[in-house]
């Protein structure tokens, strides 16, 4: 950490080059004695990224960055306030502490926090921060987070613990692919916790995670403008009962699907005749990923457009509902389109045999801004298009 970044003259160069080409500056001599091009270039472009992501850190006076990848791959704001809601008791240890997001949204809701980051220069960078946003209640520890789990005697209520992969295994993986390995040492952890939470990747398939943790009581689902970001397992010690599973998205509000593992097998109601009916519902990502096809129907009083299409048809408005909301204004057959002119729409394509860029070509589609073209299937196994007008945003 080169604490020289931190003088006023370099922090007001890096605020007036914002909006420059970092590859340039990276190049160029630098201005600065004591902080390099390459320096100048990086707190730049990790402040970029950090703008939506992490905009409390953003705005802050004298911030330090690490590596712009650090700000990629750390939880955004928004992931971290709601996880945490999901702590238990006075003290916490974050075991994979990072850039330091989440122990700054746990330091807001619990007494004492433990931030772990082997990585000795971001530890640095994640206690300075801290220290810049009020952040008082957290300690720093520069090494293996697991490691002094095992050789201290000291208990938390709550651990946290962000396993990263250690190899690119494909879309699918499992727990035991990570470091550090959850799944080995998870007694441990709840030897010195009452509760554990893990952070995943969402591209970890539900059903494979819960064949290798014990103890699950909650998995929540994040998607933050309909994009799955996070799934987050909460585990304590003891727990034997139902699974509650929450699809969270965070959007201009936060919506929540939430069910217990039992309720899985439900069967839903299909639309026989879409022509009756007058909105068309599609689920956020996070739905989606909960695999809860025939709950979500249930739930919010809807009907399945068609068995492997999860789009859903209602003749009333229900706002709460997580994701996008159409007003539906024309029924189109396939055979019917080749005669349509002057179509203009945004294409969704949902089980049907052809591809939207395809079809953009083939049929002269010009885009709009509130108007679609959905191209699906209905209850009887036809091809339809259905021309909607959206309502309801993610």
């Amino acid at each position: 950490m080169n604490n020289n970044i931190l003088d006023k003259g370099v922090q007001n160069y890096i605020n007036a080059n914002l909006n420059a080409d970092v590859n340039q500056i990276a190049l160029a001599k630098s201005p600065f004695d004591n902080v390099t091009a390459a320096e100048l270039a990086n707190q730049i472009n990790a402040k970029k990224k950090a703008e939506k992501k992490l905009p409390s850190w953003y705005v802050a006076e004298n911030i330090y960055y690490p590596q712009a990848l650090s700000v990629e791959q750390t939880s955004s704001e928004v992931t971290a306030k709601y996880k945490s809601k999901l702590i238990k008791g006075k003290s916490l240890i974050d075991v994979t502490g990072g850039f330091g997001v989440d122990s700054f949204y746990f330091a807001k809701n619990i007494h004492h926090v433990v931030h772990c980051e082997i990585n000795a220069e971001l530890s640095k960078i994640a206690e300075h921060n801290a220290k810049i946003l009020g952040a008082n209640n957290i300690d720093f520890i520069a090494g293996d987070g697991l490691e002094f789990i095992k050789t201290s005697n000291q208990t938390f209520d709550t651990i946290y613990i962000d396993p990263a992969r250690r190899a690119e295994k494909g879309k699918v993986f499992m727990l035991k692919d990570c470091t550090p390995d959850v799944v080995s040492n998870l007694n441990l952890l709840l030897a010195k916790a009452e509760r554990v939470i893990i952070k995943t990747a969402p591209l970890l398939d539900i059903t494979a995670g819960l064949s290798e943790l014990t103890n699950v009581s909650e998995i929540h689902i994040i998607s933050v403008k309909n994009e799955c970001k996070e799934l987050i397992w909460v585990i304590d010690k003891r727990y034997d009962k139902d699974i509650k599973i929450a699809a969270v998205t965070i959007n201009e509000k936060v919506k929540e699907f939430s069910f217990s593992k039992s309720q899985f097998a439900t069967t839903a109601n299909f639309a026989e005749d879409v022509n009756l009916e007058k909105y068309l519902y599609e689920p956020d990502a996070a739905l989606l990923k909960s695999g809860a096809f025939n709950l979500i129907a249930t739930q919010y009083n809807l009907r399945k457009l068609q068995q492997q299409t999860q789009l859903y048809i209602s003749q009333t408005i229900n706002n709460n509902f997580p994701g996008r909301i159409f007003e539906i204004e024309e029924i189109i057959s396939s055979g019917e389109l080749k005669s349509k002119k002057l179509l203009k729409g945004n294409v969704i394509v949902r089980n049907y045999p052809a591809k939207a860029e395809d079809l953009i070509r083939k049929y002269k589609i010009s885009s709009s801004n509130d108007k679609f073209l959905i191209f699906t299937k209905n209850y009887q196994n036809q091809n339809i298009i259905i021309k909607a007008s959206i309502i309801q945003y993610y």
